[in-house]
């Protein structure tokens, strides 16, 4: 069991993370890359003639392979680890006599994105460079408070008898009505609409992987489990 729980993490970790690289290489790093420019001032936004207007710069990927390298290692280890938490998960709700099919893990894979990405972006929407934040301690704090109480409350949702699912969407609700940390002033160097669409790129791609583990896990752990 363990022995295919580790299997189809990592390969579909593999395959998730290479997915969601390619994703962000197409529409989610060229945002990035725009970003910077405003941050080191290369690009000015709001400059001293008083303009609320700055082109459009669109970059191209560049050379930096190391870089590039980096941003698929990183994805590829970043979707393995969740592939494990999904693996787990999902032999956990077999215990309970609950079968997962590839589609079941479709919705396995959503509640990990919503859980992860989307509750604590409701907060906290990924940030583009040149935006500024609150400090990032007690930002890390709600961020990981909001992951955990996401995911206790989905798992009472969704295996919950009587009343848990209520207590589940109350939980859900905890870190949002504590609030974020967020600054008194609004300031920052990056057009908002760059922002924003940084911050929705960065969510659709994520949620894609999500979708693209959560089908890859639970097929594979069900392939296993017949060929074993």
């Amino acid at each position: 069991m363990v022995k295919n729980l580790f299997i189809s993490a990592l390969c579909a970790g593999i395959v998730a993370g290479l997915i969601a690289a390619l994703l962000q290489f197409i529409f989610v790093i060229p945002a990035l890359l725009e970003g910077e420019l405003f941050e080191s001032g290369v690009h000015v936004h709001f400059g001293l003639d008083g303009s609320p207007q700055s082109d459009r710069a669109s970059p191209s990927l560049g050379d930096d392979w190391s870089r590039h390298s980096m941003t698929v290692a990183f994805n590829i280890v970043t979707y393995t680890g969740y592939g494990l938490l999904l693996a787990a998960m999902i032999a956990f709700a077999g215990l309970k006599g609950i079968i997962t099919t590839p589609r079941n893990g479709l919705v396995w894979g959503l509640c990990g994105f919503i859980a992860v990405q989307l509750a604590p972006a409701v907060g906290l929407p990924p940030e583009l460079p040149g935006t500024i934040g609150a400090e990032i301690g007690p930002r890390q704090i709600w961020w990981l408070g909001t992951i955990l109480a996401t995911s206790l409350g989905l798992g009472l949702i969704a295996f919950g008898q009587n009343y848990l699912p209520l207590g589940g969407i109350a939980i859900i609700a905890i870190p949002h009505l504590v609030g974020a940390p967020h600054l008194d002033v609004f300031f920052g160097v990056a057009p908002p609409e760059l922002a924003a669409e940084f911050s929705t790129l960065s969510l659709g791609t994520a949620a894609a992987g999500w979708v693209v583990l959560g089908y890859l896990v639970s097929e594979m752990l069900q392939r296993l489990d017949k060929s074993t």
